[in-house]
């Protein structure tokens, strides 16, 4: 059942419309699941996920108990206008939560979503990377909620889980104040902004589905989910680039990375020649690569993981 979350008339003649599929059994079973997307507008592989997602349920409702809530985009005016921000400041809707209903357009419909999102078991915040890195599926656990979360992470079927340290950059994210109202909650961060990578999408759901049958929600088959590697801020090795210039990678993400190996080269377009050839400092798995070529000095170029905690 479609339901609206929040509905706001705009200036000329235009509303702004939050929607909800809400799937539920008839059996009485109290547990629920929700899936949000499109806080941010370029990023569209949440997109794939909440259609396969209630595809899935959909065609096999005799399977499901309880109830998943579906929210793809609750940022329309950013995805409609194709803008990371939420218009017409641009400002990031990632950083106001929990907002406030007597706040500004932006902090009155977070609180909105908030406040609908409370009573949920479990809540996932889907989001692409940015239209200038690739990424490996990854899930973002604040460190303060780790032992209430990291089981359910486990099971979403990414590569990796980041436990970040909670700071002020993190305070006002969506993640940050569901976790404070007592809904459990983390980011799960793939692909490229402004694209969908179907792969990642297939296995994210395959994940959700495999939390929901944990939670007792979901009677279908179990795919086989993959172990991801536990990683935290010490672990991770950022490349970065001393030239401008042209990014011509050597590598492709997911690969395994040897100490000094070549990450590739900076290279000038209008002199025909290499500026700077990138190496890494650490060996480890590449799970970020840049994907905009052109960069400045100090782009992040890559991450990796580490094998040992603090390699250099």
């Amino acid at each position: 059942m479609i339901e609206t979350v929040e509905k706001i008339a705009l200036p000329v003649d235009e509303k702004l419309i939050i929607e909800k599929n809400h799937i539920a059994s008839e059996d009485g079973f109290d547990k629920r699941i929700s899936v949000v997307s499109g806080i941010h507008g370029d990023e569209l592989d949440g997109q794939y996920i909440c259609y396969e997602l209630a595809r899935r349920i959909n065609e096999n409702i005799q399977w499901l108990h309880g109830t998943v809530d579906i929210y793809p985009v609750l940022n329309p005016l950013g995805m409609d206008s194709i803008q990371r921000g939420f218009p017409p400041t641009g400002t990031d809707m990632n950083s106001v939560f929990p907002g406030t209903t007597d706040g500004i357009l932006m902090e009155s419909v977070a609180s909105h979503i908030v406040d609908d999102l409370v009573g949920s078991d479990l809540c996932i915040d889907v989001h692409s990377s940015s239209v200038f890195l690739q990424e490996l599926p990854q899930v973002r656990v604040i460190k303060d909620w780790q032992d209430k979360l990291l089981k359910y992470a486990a099971l979403l079927n990414t590569d990796l889980i980041w436990v970040q340290e909670t700071d002020s950059h993190l305070e006002a994210t969506f993640s940050y104040a569901m976790n404070c109202v007592g809904v459990p909650a983390f980011t799960v961060e793939m692909g490229v902004g402004m694209y969908i990578t179907r792969k990642y999408g297939d296995e994210i759901v395959d994940g959700i589905l495999a939390i929901m049958s944990e939670l007792g929600m979901w009677d279908g088959d179990r795919a086989r989910i993959k172990k991801p590697q536990l990683a935290d801020i010490n672990r991770i090795e950022l490349v970065k680039n001393n030239e401008p210039g042209i990014f011509m990678p050597d590598v492709k993400i997911g690969q395994r990375i040897e100490k000094d190996q070549q990450i590739g080269e900076i290279v000038s377009s209008i002199e025909g020649k290499i500026l700077e050839k990138i190496y890494a400092h650490a060996a480890g798995r590449l799970y970020t690569i840049r994907e905009y070529p052109l960069v400045y000095k100090g782009s992040l170029l890559a991450r990796i993981i580490t094998d040992e905690k603090g390699g250099e």
